[in-house]
């Protein structure tokens, strides 16, 4: 993968909010490039700019310096599905369908075959109220493969989620990653899930936000959250991060 084509990539990027002379700097100086089909994700305390971030890299927002590079179609996935309340789990999909452009002959095969890939074709007329969160999460992920996204930015879409039912999706998760050969930026609070899911973890710091540390995640795939490597690792993250925030706090006193 180190091969591979640099997909997205953050050059120098700062982002402040506000007026000058009094603005928020929410990123500064962050540098990030992730190849095709790698799966990153990213740590960090709130307010450390991770969300900031991936709407750059949506477009949803320019930074005050530096530049965005994006190499191929986005999707973004928040931690509410965001789904019509009045239209089934196959219209959700359906009108993702249309605003790709999909002519209407094509589109009933399409939901199909997106249906059977996050494996809810059984419910495929139900309602989102009618639905788990789990299986509100797994439509959301059919409508960005729908917008024929190759490159899905994750905002702590599982982070709403009990335990067990948060489990169960990293493995669908991790499977639809690989079978439909998706680049995935991740953004979580969890520094065990981000072990568990990402190639490589990248942890950043507040105030401003700013990357502080990577790792490469070299396990072997499936994993399990329990796991000593993912527990060793995870409470490394945790550790850094720690001291991070202590300097911060040393500084303010």
């Amino acid at each position: 993968m180190a091969n591979a084509e640099i997909i997205l990539r953050a050059d120098s990027v700062t982002k402040s909010f506000g007026p000058e002379g009094a603005a928020t700097v929410a990123l500064s100086g962050v540098d990030m490039t992730i190849r095709a089909g790698e799966f990153v994700t990213i740590v960090g305390a709130s307010g450390c700019g991770k969300s900031t971030l991936l709407n750059l890299f949506a477009g949803l927002d320019k930074p005050t310096s530096g530049t965005i590079t994006v190499n191929g179609k986005v999707a973004l996935m928040f931690q509410e599905a965001t789904l019509l309340p009045w239209l089934s789990a196959r219209k959700n999909i359906e009108l993702a369908l249309a605003y790709a452009g999909v002519p209407r002959a094509d589109r009933e095969t399409r939901v199909n075959e997106l249906l059977a890939i996050v494996r809810l074709g059984e419910w495929a007329d139900k309602r989102p109220h009618e639905l788990s969160g789990g299986m509100r999460q797994r439509v959301a992920l059919a409508r960005c493969l729908a917008q024929g996204a190759r490159i899905v930015l994750m905002d702590e879409p599982l982070g709403a989620l009990d335990a067990m039912t948060r489990d169960h999706l990293h493995d669908e998760i991790e499977s639809i990653v690989r079978d439909q050969n998706l680049t995935v930026v991740f953004v979580t609070h969890n520094m065990r899930e981000a072990v568990r899911l990402g190639d490589r973890v990248i942890l950043m710091g507040s105030r401003p936000g700013r990357v502080v540390h990577e790792q490469s995640v070299p396990l072997a795939r499936p994993r399990e959250m329990d796991s000593n490597d993912i527990a060793t690792r995870a409470a490394d993250l945790t550790n850094r991060l720690k001291a991070g925030q202590a300097v911060l706090q040393g500084a303010d006193s």
